[in-house]
């Protein structure tokens, strides 16, 4: 039950089609892959989502860490030290919050398999399915209003809209969508901090005035900008979500202690991995802050993750995690995603495994 060897790969991933948001446009993504291996040959499975624009993690950079700076603090380590491991994993360096999720996922995988036992039950959840989002993402008015159209005939309910790219044109754009899919779809937007303070409440005000009956604004302004997150959501009806603004436990509580946002948006790659992504969960559920559980461009290893943290802690009340449908060949299997149902298997650990290939 020791950690005996930790292997690191990078695979790269074609999408199905771009993916544009303000930040950045991909046609293909790469995942850094880690595998930790116990010393009676049981395995677990993590990976990182290199997102420069947002991290500031890059591919080589998120390898060299963990291969250089991580995986020697956990050779020899007992793998049912949950605790331990995952401080050992924080503590290593500043930073490099996606290799530090990689490492971290992996840790609990193998030790869930050890244990057998699915992570969710690990983490105290019951229930193994998922209501998902879809995302629209960044493009002209005719073609998101036809994305979004085919993701309602596809069995969604609920879509993500981005934003931010071209604010002038964002209303007509997102105004056309509501006109496309109808009154009872479910519309959030995403600005990925695309808007000034001033853009956003003009935006956001003009939505409301239209009656277009938007769910929430997520990351309107620049992450550093919580003072501006604030004089937005004093102003507007329209309930307003944290992303980029939100890393750490130590951002939560300034979040919450200013009372800036409505809700908080997860994230695996943001937090350093699943410990650190429940407190700021606990943190929330004790403000009253509801969160949602999100991803970057992730494959199906990390967004699994995201999805037993989901199941299994009460105050993450909204997901959107449809990463892995914008991957163009899925190698891994055990996740259902069915039309807007994500549904886990009651496997060990994440209960993935790549296709065509036994279970350790």
């Amino acid at each position: 039950m020791y950690i005996e060897h930790i292997h690191v790969s990078v695979e790269e991933l074609p999408l199905v089609k771009p993916f544009k948001t303000a930040l950045r446009t991909a046609t293909a993504i790469d995942n850094v892959f880690v595998e930790i291996q116990l010393d009676n040959g049981l395995k677990g499975m993590g990976a990182a989502a290199p997102t420069v624009a947002i991290t500031g993690d890059s591919t080589q950079g998120i390898v060299s860490v963990i291969k250089e700076v991580i995986a020697p603090k956990l050779i020899g380590q007992k793998i049912t030290k949950l605790h331990v491991l995952s401080e050992l994993i924080q503590k290593s360096c500043r930073g490099n919050t996606s290799a530090k999720a990689a490492v971290e996922i992996a840790v609990y995988d193998a030790a869930c398999r050890y244990w057998q036992i699915p992570l969710y039950e690990l983490l105290g959840g019951e229930t193994n399915q998922l209501r998902n989002d879809m995302t629209v993402s960044v493009g002209g008015k005719e073609e998101m209003m036809a994305d979004a159209r085919k993701i309602i005939e596809d069995g969604f309910s609920i879509i993500k809209v981005k934003a931010g790219k071209d604010w002038p044109r964002d209303l007509e754009r997102i105004y056309a969508i509501r006109e496309a899919v109808g009154e009872e779809v479910t519309i959030r937007i995403d600005a990925n901090q695309g808007w000034t303070v001033n853009q956003a409440l003009n935006i956001i005000t003009e939505m409301e005035n239209r009656k277009l009956n938007i769910e929430l604004i997520e990351q309107p302004v620049k992450a550093h900008d919580i003072q501006g997150l604030k004089i937005i959501k004093q102003h507007v009806r329209t309930p307003i979500m944290a992303d980029e603004s939100l890393f750490s436990p130590m951002d939560a509580m300034k979040l919450l202690s200013e009372q800036a946002v409505d809700y908080l948006n997860i994230k695996l790659m943001k937090t350093g991995g699943i410990r650190r992504a429940l407190q700021i969960a606990d943190m929330a559920e004790a403000a009253e802050v509801e969160c949602m559980i999100g991803s970057m461009m992730e494959s199906m290893v990390s967004v699994s993750a995201a999805i037993h943290l989901a199941i299994a802690h009460p105050n993450i009340t909204k997901i959107d995690l449809d990463a892995p449908l914008w991957i163009k060949d899925q190698q891994f299997e055990g996740i259902l995603y069915e039309k807007d149902t994500i549904q886990v298997s009651q496997e060990p650990g994440l209960g993935i495994k790549r296709k065509n290939s036994s279970s350790s």
